[in-house]
C-alpha cells in the first residue's frame, strides 16, 4: 500500500470504527480495520480502552461501546457509556471542569440530553448524551490528544 493510499484509508478507518463499529464489532471487523490502520486499533467492545486517559472522566454507568484508533499524538478514543437520563449532562460537565477541563459547554436540548466540548490542553473531549431508543440514554465522548479547536468568530463571518 503506497503512502498516500495509506494516508486516505486512516480516516475512513476511523470513520468506519467511529461511526459503526459497536453495529459491527465482529472479529472479522477488528481484522479489517487493524491492516488500513496499520494495526493501530482496539475495538474494545464493551469495555473502556486499557489506555484511555485516566485525566478523562467518564458518567458511572454500563460500557456499552469502547474503541480506540491511532498511536503517539494521533490517538483517538471512543467510548459509550449508559447513563441515568436526560439530565445527565449536567453532571458530565462538572465532572469534566472539576477534572481541570474547560471550553464550549455547548447546549442542552429541549427533551434533556446534551453536546460539549472541553479541554485542559492535554486532551480534547466531546461529549454528546442522548436518548439512543432502545438501549435508553448514552454519553458518548470522543477524546483526542491537544485541544478541542474552537472557532473564531470574525467580522467576516
Amino acid at each position: 500500500m503506497n503512502r498516500r493510499t495509506r494516508l486516505l484509508a486512516v480516516p475512513l478507518a476511523a470513520a468506519l470504527l467511529l461511526g459503526t463499529a459497536p453495529a459491527l464489532a465482529g472479529c472479522s471487523f477488528q481484522s479489517v480495520v487493524k491492516d488500513v490502520s496499520g494495526g493501530n486499533v482496539d475495538i474494545g467492545g464493551t469495555s473502556v480502552p486499557s489506555d484511555f486517559p485516566s485525566e478523562v472522566p467518564l458518567a458511572s454507568g454500563d460500557v456499552v461501546f469502547g474503541a480506540a484508533l491511532g498511536s503517539g499524538e494521533s490517538k483517538v478514543w471512543n467510548v459509550t457509556v449508559k447513563v441515568s437520563g436526560s439530565d445527565a449532562y449536567t453532571g458530565i460537565q462538572k465532572q469534566l471542569t472539576d477534572a481541570g477541563f474547560s471550553g464550549d459547554f455547548g447546549a442542552q436540548g429541549p427533551n434533556g440530553g446534551g453536546t460539549g466540548t472541553f479541554s485542559n490542553g492535554t486532551y480534547g473531549v466531546l461529549v454528546v448524551v442522548t436518548d439512543a431508543g432502545d438501549n435508553g440514554w448514552v454519553a458518548n465522548y470522543s477524546v483526542s490528544k491537544g485541544a478541542v479547536p474552537t472557532p473564531t468568530p470574525s467580522a467576516g463571518s
